[in-house]
């Protein structure tokens, strides 16, 4: 019993440590948290390329080259469109709020008989569009944010660079590093350690892996549909759509609204609209019988709640590494939380019945017939009584 209590003891010590080196060191250990998310995400990959006898280091190597094209033809093509989107957003914002002012309202206020009063939207675009002007895009904003001091142009070029080196070597190590920790456990909590660790990684992979790719593929069902229906601004409102569709209906419904005043701004007749529903319901569609079985598949991730939590708590207690570490430690919760509530049902706490309950005429009442068969004891006159069970 003592050697149990010192290894509670232990193990929560080391958690509060933990949890206090992350707090400490948060900005130094964000790179490499971003570098252990990307080696997470792209291990089975690197797995899948070992099985068709491969080295691990020949897949690492086609795994992070692979990557890195990837992410040179989005810093090198994407973002300046996606400014250039940004830009013609903020231009059409006007017309929306107008149009808002104009029609929306009044036509709420004869409906429903509301009486409220809308902001000066007028003074909000110009603050924004005066803004855009000045930072002059992403890449002049960032050139200016870190050109203040020396200091800060090594700090955020180090970081920059420890990403992608501390991603290639975890990468390549990782089942190294998996297996040496699996090791280290004392062996007295090995099983339910491990199995604990395979039942968060399901989770998280299911969560994480599926429903990133979800996320990516309806950004781009719902940028290219509405693009095609001919929105200016469509291929920004899909990505912004697919990209908070974690969040079951809150992508679609957000889409929806924005593609729906776009249209009405833009065209101003129904048939725009009717096709802009139209795009968000073929990637419903799409996302319940094709997306999420397939990719996803039938495991269930968090809850939609919880994941906003996580996503706000992480986010206030340990800034953006708080953010990035938000879902693992959801996901890991989760899992603890399942073991507890299996550990309880399987408990004498949970499973004790408890005393005979009282007749509600008072404890002089008789009980009633199956109370009192319950403590009927064994006499003479019945020899094959069966001894009562406990209560």
């Amino acid at each position: 019993m003592n050697s149990t209590n010192n290894l509670h003891w232990q193990m929560l010590a080391l958690f509060v440590l933990l949890v206090a080196a992350l707090y400490f060191l948060a900005p130094v250990l964000t790179p490499f948290a971003i570098a252990a998310m990307f080696a997470y995400l792209f291990d089975p990959l690197a797995d899948q390329l070992e099985r068709w006898k491969l080295s691990r280091s020949a897949a690492v190597g086609i795994v992070f080259l692979a990557l890195s094209l990837v992410v040179t033809l989005i810093l090198l093509l994407l973002i300046p469109y996606l400014s250039r989107q940004v830009a013609a957003f903020i231009a059409a914002l006007p017309e929306w709020f107008a149009w808002m002012q104009n029609v929306a309202v009044p036509w709420l206020r004869e409906r429903f008989e509301l009486d409220f009063e809308m902001p000066d939207l007028q003074q909000v675009v110009t603050v924004l569009q005066n803004h855009w002007k000045e930072a002059g895009g992403i890449a002049t904003t960032i050139v200016a944010s870190i050109s203040k001091s020396g200091f800060a142009v090594i700090s955020w070029v180090t970081r920059l660079v420890v990403i992608p080196v501390a991603f290639f070597y975890l990468l390549r190590d990782w089942d190294v590093m998996i297996a040496k920790i699996h090791d280290l456990l004392p062996r007295s909590i090995e099983p339910t350690v491990s199995r604990l660790a395979r039942e968060s990684d399901e989770t998280l992979s299911a969560f994480v892996r599926g429903q990133l790719s979800v996320m990516i593929a309806l950004g781009i069902i719902y940028a290219v549909g509405l693009w095609a229906v001919g929105l200016s601004t469509g291929p920004l409102i899909g990505l912004i759509a697919g990209l908070i569709s974690f969040v079951p209906y809150l992508g679609s419904i957000t889409g929806i609204l924005l593609g729906v005043i776009a249209a009405i701004v833009q065209y101003g007749d129904v048939t725009h609209v009717a096709l802009v529903v139209a795009v968000f319901v073929i990637g419903q569609l799409l996302e319940g019988y094709v997306l999420v079985p397939r990719l996803v598949g039938e495991k269930i991730g968090l809850h939609p709640v919880a994941v906003i939590f996580a996503v706000l708590a992480g986010g206030e207690l340990f800034g953006f590494l708080g953010v990035l570490l938000a879902l693992p430690v959801a996901s890991v919760l989760m899992v603890l939380l399942r073991y507890a509530n299996e550990r309880y049902r399987a408990s004498l706490l949970y499973a004790h019945e408890g005393p005979a309950p009282m007749a509600e005429g008072g404890a002089d009442a008789p009980l009633p017939p199956a109370a009192t068969q319950v403590e009927a004891k064994p006499t003479a006159a019945s020899p094959s009584a069966v001894p009562p069970s406990r209560a």
